[in-house]
């Protein structure tokens, strides 16, 4: 019995063991379970919470692309709405200015039917007093009945006389006023005429050059150890640098500006070099100014060729080439001298003078100013000063010393280059004014003549005095060309606003071409 109690004890405690182990292992599966679950929800969410911020990060970054397109798209209307600002503004002054030119042509026409409406009160009246004066002549024949009729005739013969002397001068009179009128309005023809055919630019200087710099480095170089360099190059050139906090710039300033052009060029040479230190300072300054004085003589040779005058000396060509340098009102007088050359010549010849002459007189009007920086006195007695001296003739002494009308005009070529002279400075594009108005004017009067039908080729010359119209041979005869003349001069009258009058020559011509093998 023993035996079968201890195997039956042996068999519950065994199935106990097993069922506590089976459900110990079911716990350990369950607990690694639940801890898979949670791990797997963590990841879950990790995973959720990495692609949430993905999203936001793809929607911020596709909000900021959104964002510049927009602004792009509105900079670019900004940009057109400027522009078509732009061309309103434009607009409003293009027609602005025709306001004012329809303004003033009505002014003109109010003036000239004022003028035709005081001539027709004047003919009235006049027309009253000779039918007076006929009828008072008639009165008084009645009461002379009684003379003979060569007494009658030769006492109305006499009162005819004294009238017709009293009308004779009052024509006198007037036709020397018509004359009068009419030969200063060929004087400013001549004079527009030559300030047409000749057109020049100009440039504008200051007192200052500025000189860049690759690096704000290279100003504590230029300025050298306690100021060596700096003083090395102010003692050896005459000119004051200037080194402020400006990036990238040096500023060369002077009154003089031949030696200011000298220093230009050198600092650019020395940053150029690298090497600026005194004695390599003291080299290239005397290097460059000898390449200035080079293109000085060049320059006076240069302008003298221009005008074709001949037989200057050495000295003249040096001082004529110096006002390459200098300006006056924003007017580089060495071009300036070169248009009053120009504008002489053509006057002398206008006049019948001698045009070589009256150019020489133009060019070397202003030489005065290439010394007047270092001579006392003004510039036209200086430049008289170096002319006679070299030995000019004494119309061009003349015309140096009293083209400012500081003296009694002893020869006529003086006042031409006076006249000269106050045309190149007084003419529209010779100070600082635009050539816009001046291009668009050429534009205008091509693009009219070239709109008629059988017109060719349309060339505005003389600066808008003068159209050449080409037509076509096949396409017009000698008559059509006749009235597309008058066409054309009856567009401009009416669309355009000019001074003076505007000269339309039609060609008409048949051309013919073989080829000889």
């Amino acid at each position: 019995m023993e035996p079968y109690i201890a195997a039956t004890i042996s068999a519950v405690v065994t199935a106990a063991l097993v069922y506590f182990l089976v459900r110990w292992f079911d716990r350990l599966r369950k607990t690694d379970a639940e801890t898979e679950a949670r791990k797997i929800l963590d990841q879950a969410r990790q995973e959720s919470a990495n692609r949430l911020k993905e999203a936001e990060l793809e929607i911020k970054e596709k909000a900021l692309q959104q964002k510049a397109e927009n602004e792009k798209e509105a900079a670019e209307l900004r940009a057109e709405v400027r522009e078509r600002e732009r061309i309103v503004d434009k607009r409003e002054e293009t027609l602005n200015q025709q306001l004012a030119d329809l303004q003033k042509q009505e002014r003109i026409v109010e003036s000239t039917q004022r003028r035709l409406t005081d001539k027709l009160d004047d003919y009235n009246q006049k027309n009253a007093e000779l039918s007076n004066l006929v009828a008072a002549h008639r009165q008084t024949l009645h009461e002379i009945s009684g003379l003979s009729r060569e007494q009658a005739t030769e006492r109305l013969l006499n009162q005819l006389n004294e009238e017709l002397v009293q009308e004779t001068g009052m024509m006198i009179m007037r036709h020397q006023k018509g004359l009068q009128e009419r030969c200063e309005q060929q004087a400013r023809e001549v004079l527009l005429t030559a300030m047409q055919r000749f057109a020049a630019a100009h440039t504008a200087e200051t007192t200052t050059s500025t000189v860049d710099i690759p690096n704000d480095e290279m100003k504590g170089r230029i300025i050298g150890r306690e100021g060596r360099n700096i003083r090395a190059f102010e003692k050896r050139t005459g000119m004051d640098v200037i080194i402020d906090d400006t990036p990238g710039v040096v500023i060369v300033s002077g009154f003089d500006p031949v030696r200011r052009e000298v220093a230009r060029q050198a600092l650019e040479k020395l940053i150029l070099d690298g090497r600026i230190h005194p004695s390599r300072i003291e080299e290239i300054v005397g290097e460059t100014e000898k390449e200035i004085e080079k293109f000085i003589r060049k320059k006076g040779e240069e302008a003298a060729q221009e005008v074709n005058v001949q037989g200057l000396p050495e000295r003249i060509l040096y001082m004529l080439g110096r006002l390459h340098f200098r300006t006056s009102y924003s007017q580089n007088v060495l071009r300036h001298s070169v248009e009053v050359a120009f504008l002489t010549g053509m006057l002398a010849e206008m006049v019948g003078l001698n045009g070589d002459l009256g150019r020489r007189c133009g060019l070397l009007h202003d030489v005065g100013k290439a010394a007047d920086h270092e001579l006392e006195g003004g510039h036209p007695k200086i430049g008289a000063d170096l002319l006679k001296r070299h030995g000019e003739n004494v119309e061009v002494v003349h015309a140096a010393l009293g083209h400012h009308d500081e003296i009694v005009t002893e020869h006529p070529y003086t006042m031409l280059v006076a006249t000269a002279d106050a045309c190149s400075a007084s003419r529209p594009g010779a100070r600082r004014e635009s050539l816009e108005r001046y291009i668009k004017r050429m534009e205008e009067l091509e693009g009219i003549a070239s709109g008629f039908e059988g017109v060719e080729h349309a060339f505005a010359i003389q600066a808008g005095r003068e159209l050449r119209v080409l037509v076509s041979a096949k396409q017009t005869d000698d008559m059509k060309a006749a009235r597309i003349c008058r066409e054309i001069a009856k567009a401009f009258e009416e669309q355009l606003t000019y001074p003076g009058e505007i000269k339309i020559t039609v060609v008409r011509e048949s051309r013919f071409t073989e080829v000889a093998r």
